[in-house]
């Protein structure tokens, strides 16, 4: 029994429905297996070539090897002539949430290694005092 995907890739009126750069990035993560998947990312189709994101230099490296069997892998699972190549890219660094960065700021207090709750605050009114 063919998988959905294969049978969707092979319908001919299947551009006007879906794209096929969708069919393909939404088998991605059964093509490669889950602790590949939790490590990359399928991103769009240019033509006939799957653009893939990966977390370093190290992963593009190891995926590049094994590129013939992903390919294959992705054949089964959408058909013939629908994913002809891969290129891997690494992934732009991402930022880290506002909310973390808000909250490493204001725990680098030097009153917030006080203990004493009572001198940590005469702590803060003096410091507000030299400041001003």
């Amino acid at each position: 029994m063919d998988p959905a995907s294969r049978i969707i890739g092979q319908w001919s009126g299947v551009a006007d429905v879906i794209a096929p750069d969708r069919v393909v990035c939404s088998v991605w993560a059964r093509a490669v297996g889950k602790s590949i998947a939790r490590r990359t990312r399928a991103v769009k189709m240019v033509r006939h070539t799957l653009v893939v994101e990966v977390e370093d230099e190290l992963w593009r490296r190891n995926l590049r090897s094994l590129q013939g069997q992903i390919l294959r892998n992705l054949i089964k699972a959408v058909g013939p002539d629908v994913v002809t190549d891969l290129e891997f890219r690494v992934m732009p660094a991402r930022r880290p949430p506002e909310r973390e960065i808000a909250a490493a700021l204001k725990s680098a207090d030097d009153a917030d290694a006080i203990s004493d709750p009572g001198l940590r605050r005469i702590y803060k009114a003096d410091r507000r005092r030299q400041t001003a």
